[in-house]
């Protein structure tokens, strides 16, 4: 099992989104690294969902329920999507200011390459940032 972060435009899909339906396909992704780590994932693997807007933030975890596919909306192959299942709802929003705070987080993904929309999380961070949420 794989940790994984998944940024999430609030005004597009968000996590409420996600509570709503429970279920949903990960589409959307173009930039080629983003596009690689989605490939990685497989089923069982842990997400957290990070949402974009005003208020820059982790607020949830999902699950994936398939690996990635090619995304039968598109006519290539190099773009996939994962399915994924909603989690928990982190009791405290853990935010990108906090984050970049603290030095654990200082070779972090999120911090040092802030547009990445798919990202790995080591298991150290991810207990971390569970911790933070409030779980």
């Amino acid at each position: 099992m794989a940790y994984w972060l998944l940024k999430s435009d609030p005004e597009t899909y968000g996590f409420a989104d996600l509570e709503r339906d429970t279920t949903t396909v990960w589409d959307g992704v173009r930039n080629p690294q983003a596009l690689s780590y989605l490939r990685q994932m497989k089923q069982g693997d842990q997400l957290l969902i990070y949402e974009t807007g005003a208020d820059k933030h982790i607020v949830g975890l999902a699950e994936a329920t398939r690996a990635a596919y090619a995304d039968p909306k598109q006519n290539d192959d190099k773009l996939v999507v994962v399915e994924l299942r909603v989690g928990k709802r982190l009791p405290r929003p853990v935010t990108l200011a906090e984050i970049k705070a603290d030095r654990a987080f200082a070779e972090f993904q999120l911090v040092r390459m802030s547009r990445l929309s798919v990202m790995p999380v080591p298991a150290p961070l991810w207990k971390k940032l569970i911790t933070m949420g409030g779980l």
